[in-house]
């Protein structure tokens, strides 16, 4: 019994009490683990990212959206970059009453983008003033004409459509200029002979880009409207109201009608963008 009693003082007991002690140890270590604030950088997984919709962008897009610094020439054709997405950005539509009852008086529609949801409040209230006519509006940020023509078919089909049609869509397009023709005859197709379409023609020329795609701006600009001028030959109803030749000819340039070099600067650019809209309206 000697031999056994001393055999588990000098050899089990101290086997045991180090192997309690490690599994001790273990347990606090994991524990301090456990409790210790992430360090920067480390990767915590379950994190939503950040949409990039609403997130910093690194160089605000037409509408809004995120985009590059700047394109890369061998996945660009036409110099510009690419048109991000838009679907969720601001947009003003009119409601289905004020719908109604600007066709029943034959008051006038309008589509528009950013521009538009920028101005278009006021150049409601200057129409109103000046004519007496209302304006049911369909200003969506960031959208091309494709798009602006969807919601004018949609509108034909559900509500009609009076005699007088403003389509203020086009900068979009400079992303694919090729693309926009095929809008502006689906524009008079919809509406007919008959009714009048004034569409304001586009400059686009960003101010924060570099001067190469400021310049591809500025030519896919020129094509979108020389599309215009082609489809205006063509459509007598067709009515072009000519913003860039209006910026071309002012003395001071178009930073002080432009806080961007596309959308324009207030009181003074929206007001000459504005008045240029009503004058084509009242046939001047």
């Amino acid at each position: 019994m000697s031999q056994r009693r001393r055999l588990r003082e000098h050899v089990i007991d101290p086997i045991v009490a180090i192997t309690v002690t490690l599994a001790v140890l273990t347990l606090i270590g994991g524990l301090l683990v456990l409790l210790e604030p992430p360090r920067p950088g480390t990767a915590i997984s379950n994190v939503i990212a950040p949409d990039p919709s609403t997130g910093p962008p690194s160089e605000p897009s037409i509408g809004g959206a995120p985009e590059p610094a700047d394109p890369a020439p061998a996945q660009d054709d036409y110099g510009s970059g690419k048109l991000g997405s838009w679907q969720n950005l601001a947009r003003r539509i009119a409601s289905e009453d004020r719908i109604r009852d600007t066709l029943m008086f034959n008051g006038i529609f309008m589509f528009g983008d950013s521009i538009s949801v920028q101005d278009g409040a006021a150049l409601e209230r200057m129409v109103t003033a000046q004519t007496g006519d209302s304006i049911a509006s369909h200003d969506w940020s960031g959208e091309p004409a494709s798009a602006a023509v969807d919601a004018l078919a949609e509108w034909s089909h559900r509500y009609g459509l009076p005699g007088r049609i403003v389509m203020a869509v086009g900068t979009n397009d400079i992303f694919d200029p090729p693309a926009f023709a095929a809008q502006v005859e689906r524009t008079m197709e919809i509406v007919g002979p008959v009714r009048t379409v004034y569409w304001v023609n586009v400059h686009a020329g960003r101010f924060k880009k570099s001067a190469t795609v400021r310049a591809a701006d500025e030519r896919n600009s020129a094509w979108i409207n020389q599309q215009l001028d082609q489809a205006a030959a063509r459509h007598p109803n067709l009515k072009i109201v000519r913003w860039a030749e209006y910026l071309a000819t002012q003395p001071s340039g178009p930073a002080t009608y432009l806080r961007d070099g596309v959308h324009t600067t207030e009181p003074v650019g929206q007001d000459a963008r504005n008045t240029l809209i009503l004058k084509a309206i009242q046939g001047h």
